[in-house]
Parts: structure tokens; C-alpha cells; sequence
């Protein structure tokens, strides 16, 4: 893989430069600019895309061929951006916490452990990118009080098994283990994520990215932007509205508007 012209190309996806330090405030950039540049998708599945959990061709979907993915594709490209400008960097992986206090299937979810150090002192971050509508900035994973974020407030506890919740305005979202993983312990949940019923991405299209103001999503033929906590929603009529739709608001550019398919068991 050639990293230095893939990071170049990266960087140049989501409007940012070559930082000069790996540290705290580059780290926030770069995940807020990831946020606002680069949508949450599931419609690989629905295309009947292959999902490669390998670094260079997570990469290469995000940095060349403009396109998103869900959390394992999004937290794993950009898992290689940092390491590749001097983060180090570990894979974590997480159990999304449903409504009535579900638990999702073990590798539900893949987040990020980012360190960076200044002035002698080392901090841990709590980085996500793959998790739609989440913190704009990453979570101090050391600090078990409030965090004040433009997504809302978030706090960190400690479970009973070691674990790590995180809440989102007194609503846990996911729980995070701290054993550090590599992208292959994650194929089997990607798998069922692309081919179980159960799973909420093989029975609809998602399509969403955080903008200034708010968000904006696609969901089939249905657009759907929230901004200063007002929401609107747009039926979209035909399908040169909806690629249209694609590209202007996602840069995703197809020859066919995605449509939800039946998926087919296959290696990730």
C-alpha cells in the first residue's frame, strides 16, 4: 500500500491538511472533518458489494473511490489515516445497548482507542466516526464525567464486568470492551450485519452525514435534513431526483439508485 499518497488522498477527501503534531486538537479535526465529509452507508450490502475488512481497501473506498461505509469500514480506514500521521492507535469493540437495554451480538460495533501525548502528559481518546449520529469529537476515555459535545453530552461509566459504557444524555449507546482486536476478529460481525434478517441493515437503505447546521439522510426515496433542531422531510419523486440526491448532498455518484435486496451469505 502506498501510504504516504493514500494519506495525501484522504486528507483531501475530508478538507484537511498533514497535521504538524499528533496530538489532542489535530485528532478533533481530523474526526470532525471525517464526520462532515464522509457519510454512514450501508448501501454496499444492497449493491452487492464485496466488504473487505483489509486496511488498504478500506482506504481506497474512502480515499479514492468517495464513497462511506458502516462502523467497521469507516473506523477501520480511519484507524490506518492515524496511524499513518503518527497515532497510535488500537481497535476496541463494542455491543450496541438497544432501547429496552438489548445487548448486541459480540463485535456489534468497532471503535477506536486513540492516544496522544503533550507536554509529557499521555491522554486516551475515544474516537468513533462509524457510529452515525454521534459525538462530533472524541470522548476523553479516562474522564468519568460529563463531556460536553454539539452532539450532546456524553459520560463514560465503568461496568460491573470491566466493560465501558458510553451515554449519550443519560442514554447508553454502546458498551465497549478494552482488549485491544485487529480488523479480522471483526468479519464475523460484518458478516451478520450483511446477511442476517436481524440485523437492521440487510432490510433497509441508510445513507446520513453530520453537517454544519445538523444532518442530512436518505433513506430510500426519503430525504431527511435536521438542522437547529428543526427537521423536514422530502419525498423524493424518481430516480434521477434521488441520484441527484446522492450526489449532491453525499458526492456518491451511481448509474442506479440502490435498492434493498435480499442479501446473499458470502465471505466479508
Amino acid at each position: 500500500m502506498d501510504i504516504s499518497r493514500l494519506t495525501d488522498a484522504y486528507l483531501h477527501r475530508i478538507g484537511a491538511t498533514r497535521p504538524r503534531h499528533a496530538d489532542a486538537a489535530a485528532l478533533r479535526e481530523l474526526q470532525a472533518r471525517h464526520l462532515l465529509s464522509v457519510p454512514f452507508e450501508n448501501l454496499s450490502i444492497h449493491l452487492g458489494e464485496d466488504i473487505v475488512l483489509e486496511e488498504e481497501a478500506l482506504v481506497r473506498k474512502v480515499a479514492e473511490r468517495h464513497r462511506g461505509g458502516f462502523c467497521y469500514e469507516l473506523n477501520g480506514a480511519f484507524s490506518a489515516l492515524l496511524r499513518g500521521l503518527g497515532f497510535p492507535v488500537v481497535l476496541l469493540q463494542a455491543r450496541v445497548l438497544g432501547p429496552e437495554g438489548t445487548v448486541g451480538i459480540p463485535y456489534d460495533h468497532l471503535a477506536l482507542l486513540v492516544e496522544t501525548e503533550e507536554a509529557g502528559i499521555a491522554r486516551r481518546w475515544l474516537t468513533d466516526v462509524g457510529f452515525g449520529d454521534h459525538s462530533l469529537y472524541p470522548l476523553d476515555l479516562d474522564e468519568r464525567g460529563d463531556q460536553k459535545d454539539p452532539a450532546g453530552t456524553f459520560r463514560i461509566v465503568e461496568t460491573a464486568e470491566g466493560d465501558l459504557e458510553v451515554l449519550r444524555d443519560g442514554t447508553a449507546q454502546y458498551r465497549v470492551g478494552t482488549r485491544p482486536g485487529v480488523l479480522a476478529d471483526f468479519r464475523a460481525g460484518a458478516w451478520y450485519h450483511r446477511t442476517s434478517p436481524d440485523s437492521h441493515f440487510t432490510g433497509s437503505l441508510v445513507c446520513s452525514r453530520r453537517t454544519e447546521e445538523g444532518r442530512v439522510t436518505l433513506s430510500g426515496d426519503r430525504l431527511i435534513t435536521t438542522a437547529h433542531g428543526g427537521r423536514q422531510e422530502r419525498l423524493l419523486e424518481g430516480e434521477k431526483e434521488i441520484l441527484a440526491a446522492y450526489r449532491d448532498h453525499f458526492g456518491l455518484r451511481f448509474d442506479r439508485v440502490p435498492e434493498v435486496r435480499q442479501p446473499s451469505v458470502g465471505g466479508v
